[in-house]
């Protein structure tokens, strides 16, 4: 097999377990709901009634032993659509899959469960879909059982059971199967905390293992502390393939252009009161634009307002994480910064020195005010930046630690 330049990128040689090659799927979409109008809308006219949606595209990926790949992009990116072409579990239209060693598919948990059988006939059934023979699925069985926790409802018909019974046996079930390729789509977020935490401790023993296991998570973080390689897709093609913390700047510098595209096709002529914020720029001096922060840089966030005639006047930024919380506000009434009456247009600077912002992507709010205080006109996310992550930790700040360990006494 030929190099990828996906390949791993230290000095131990780990032989491929799936290679993908050209590989592209089209489904067909129906836009007549109902059979009669099927019916009805047989023959030439029936074309107008359906839409080729392309779900994946000339995907090329080479697959490695040992791997934690991420597949993340928006919703109908193609990433559920390219785990289950892996998975054996969809044929592509176009491209070939080859794959090596036995393949457990965590894609919709339950899947092969019948209600009206126990829990126990269950697990036999469900192995046995897995790929598990009956010795093989008895040899587990206790583990099995073990795992999910239900207890001496093992012998009850499943549908009985509660929605995180079901999950918690699924789930064991599905990581019993001794998988050299674990496929996970989003089964890690069901479950209560307790039952997630079992999960991802099972997750990490795979790795430990030097197990293959290829996800899809909409938990980005959770794709940075896992994963050790990840794909970003965005309408069914590979963008990006490498490095899990560029690649989740990469998602999120595109789900921030599709938001401000839908803030303008929304507001395409927003009205502006008295005074306005105009274009707002976050840089790391001393970087290219666009560049991610880095420990030691300092950032810039530069305005632009813009009033008729302001005599007294302030402006203020607010730093927000990706989900929206509350990282830093200052503003120049608070620095007792010196300005003078807008007339026309001014800038306004910010420099932040070296701020602990742990890794991620933040947006920047700008708000113009009165001499009193008051809004006068404010734009939330005006602008974004990213900082590059911190292999040596996570949470919301960047610390310079140093660790020590001494020997027993």
């Amino acid at each position: 097999m030929h190099p990828s330049p996906s390949a791993p990128a230290d000095d131990v040689i780990r032989p491929e377990v799936a290679r993908i090659r050209d590989v592209s799927k089209k489904f067909t979409i129906r836009k007549d709901s109902s059979i009669k109008e099927r019916v009805v809308t047989l023959g030439r006219a029936g074309r107008r009634h359906k839409k080729e949606f392309w779900a994946l595209r000339n995907v090329d990926l080479d697959i490695y032993a040992g791997e934690t790949i991420g597949l993340i992009g928006h919703n109908g990116s193609g990433k559920s659509t390219l785990l289950k072409v892996i998975g054996g579990i969809v044929d592509p239209t176009s491209g070939t899959v080859e794959e090596r060693g036995r393949l457990a598919a965590l894609l919709e948990l339950g899947a092969g469960f019948h209600p009206d059988l126990t829990g126990r006939e269950n697990v036999f059934l469900n192995a046995s879909v897995l790929g598990l023979s009956r010795e093989e699925t008895e040899a587990q069985f206790d583990d099995i059982v073990a795992f999910a926790a239900i207890g001496d409802f093992i012998d009850t018909q499943v549908k009985f059971y509660s929605s995180g019974m079901y999950v918690r046996l699924a789930f064991a079930v599905a990581v019993h199967t001794d998988p050299d390729v674990l496929l996970v789509d989003e089964v890690l977020a069901v479950g209560d905390e307790a039952f997630q935490r079992k999960c991802m401790d099972r997750i990490r023993d795979f790795q430990k293992e030097g197990r293959t296991i290829i996800l899809v998570t909409h938990s980005l973080d959770q794709v940075v502390e896992l994963c050790s390689r990840a794909v970003l897709l965005h309408h069914g093609e590979v963008i990006f393939d490498g490095k899990p913390s560029t690649a989740v700047a990469r998602f999120r510098d595109l789900l921030e252009e599709r938001r401000v595209a839908e803030r303008d096709a929304k507001e395409p002529t927003a009205v502006r009161p008295q005074g306005s914020v105009g274009e707002v720029t976050a840089t790391v001096i001393g970087r290219a634009v666009g560049e991610a922060l880095q420990p030691g840089d300092n950032l810039e966030v530069r305005l632009t307002l813009a009033s008729q005639r302001l005599d007294a006047w302030g402006c203020r930024i607010q730093i927000d994480d990706h989900m929206g919380h509350k990282m830093f506000v200052t503003g120049t009434d608070w620095l007792k910064t010196p300005v003078k009456p807008i007339v026309g247009q001014t800038e306004v600077s910010f420099v932040l020195k070296d701020p602990p912002l742990a890794g991620g992507k933040y947006f920047v709010n700008a708000t113009l005010i009165d001499g009193n205080g008051n809004d006068l006109h404010n734009i939330m996310q005006a602008t974004s930046f990213n900082v590059e992550f911190d292999s040596r930790a996570t949470g919301y700040l960047r610390i310079d630690v140093e660790g020590s360990a001494t020997g027993a006494r």
